[in-house]
């Protein structure tokens, strides 16, 4: 919105100035005068423009810095789908940097291997979903969101034991 609003201001003094060319006198210096006061302001305006578009970028990497310190994987407790503490922290940096632009992303829900097929894709389904609700509340739109869930299909760690299995309960957000 800064952005916009320099550009705004600037484009009034461009107008401002060319008006008071076009409405003064046909006294040369006058003339002169009008006519370096817009070039002034359009220097100004460009300017501005540049200085609001690098700190646009300078706040873009910081956002894709976060994302990339917290990851984009998120854990569940056994047998929920309701986000962590943690998990939401780390779904709150992506739903910084996905604020600032109007990429779409796909949330992997994933289950460990315990409990039937049909009730793991349920399950990965349900924690694909409360991510996506999660950011939805945050201020990102459905539209830019697809949920899809894998159940236990596509495990990270294989093996028995709570170790692997913590490791499996996830949504992946690509």
């Amino acid at each position: 919105m800064k952005h916009i609003n320099v550009a705004g201001k600037a484009l009034t003094l461009l107008f401002t100035a060319a008006f008071l060319v076009a409405c003064s006198s046909s006294d040369t210096k006058e003339a002169d005068d009008a006519a370096a006061a817009a070039a002034a302001a359009a220097a100004a305006a460009e300017e501005a423009d540049r200085a609001a578009r690098a700190e646009a970028e300078r706040q873009a990497r910081v956002l894709q810095d976060a994302v990339d310190a917290v990851g984009n994987v998120f854990y569940f407790e056994f047998d929920s789908s309701n986000l962590t503490a943690d998990a939401q922290r780390m779904v709150d940096a992506h739903i910084a940097l996905l604020s600032t632009n109007d990429k779409t992303v796909r949330l992997e829900g994933h289950t460990d291997e315990r409990g039937t097929r049909e009730y793991n894709m349920a399950l990965g389904e349900r924690r694909a979903n409360s991510v996506r609700d999660y950011m939805v509340a945050n201020g990102i739109a459905s539209y830019r969101i697809e949920t899809v869930s894998y159940g236990e299909e596509q495990p990270v760690a294989y093996g028995s034991g709570e170790s692997n299995w913590s490791q499996n309960r996830r949504v992946e957000l690509k």
